[in-house]
């Protein structure tokens, strides 16, 4: 089977990676919109004129399933892209509820796209699953961009977190697949006192089960 993997920019290629390692059977075609990247400080209309005829290509390539690996594309346009497409779509948003079950101190931070944090469907995983708990969110608005060109250092990356971490926060959401690939920076920043949650393996799992409905 072909899978469809698309992103932004270069953060989904850390998705399609850990697909392709857990279901080496099949096609991973990632791709991604290097001409308009990055997708967080766009109006999401505007995003959705980008994403149609690639996602199209996609399909018309044999992709049976197609994971959007871009929570900025998933918390503001995931309802309209399946009304749009027949093939399932299999997504990523920010893993709000699964850091209102771990933490311990009821303090988390998002990083996250402007775009992200200011969509409906991040607000309704707020309301749904953190009404109880403070919910920081850093200004990551930069990132995204920085990453793409090699450019985010990790002085820039501690400046942005050190003030969710000083009042309190025992867990960290990467709400964007970009941040990914700085993972490991923020992990020596943050050490082991803080969880640090990104859905690639919660991703697969649930693109595992769609494929099981489609064979």
């Amino acid at each position: 089977m072909k899978i469809g993997v698309f992103d932004s920019g270069i953060g989904g290629k850390s998705v399609a990676d850990a697909i392709e390692q857990a279901l080496p059977d099949h096609e991973v075609i990632f791709v991604n919109d290097s001409q308009h990247v990055p997708y967080g400080k766009r109006n999401p209309q505007e995003i959705f004129g980008f994403i149609v005829p690639i996602f199209q290509k996609l399909i018309d390539e044999g992709c049976s399933v197609i994971v959007v690996a871009c929570n900025t594309v998933t918390t503001t346009l995931i309802e309209q892209l399946r009304a749009t497409f027949s093939v399932p779509l299999v997504a990523v948003e920010p893993m709000v509820k699964p850091a209102s079950q771990l933490t311990s101190s009821k303090v988390i931070a998002v990083c996250a796209t402007p775009t992200t944090l200011a969509s409906p469907r991040y607000a309704e995983l707020k309301e749904l699953y953190a009404k109880k708990i403070t919910v920081i969110e850093p200004n990551c608005s930069d990132w995204s961009g920085l990453i793409e060109k090699n450019e985010l250092t990790k002085a820039e990356i501690a400046n942005d977190i050190m003030p969710a971490l000083q009042q309190g926060t025992d867990v960290i959401v990467l709400g964007c697949t970009h941040y990914h690939w700085i993972e490991q920076e923020i992990a020596e920043i943050v050490g082991n006192r803080v969880v640090i949650l990104q859905p690639e393996q919660a991703l697969v799992s649930q693109l595992k089960r769609v494929i099981a409905q489609l064979a």
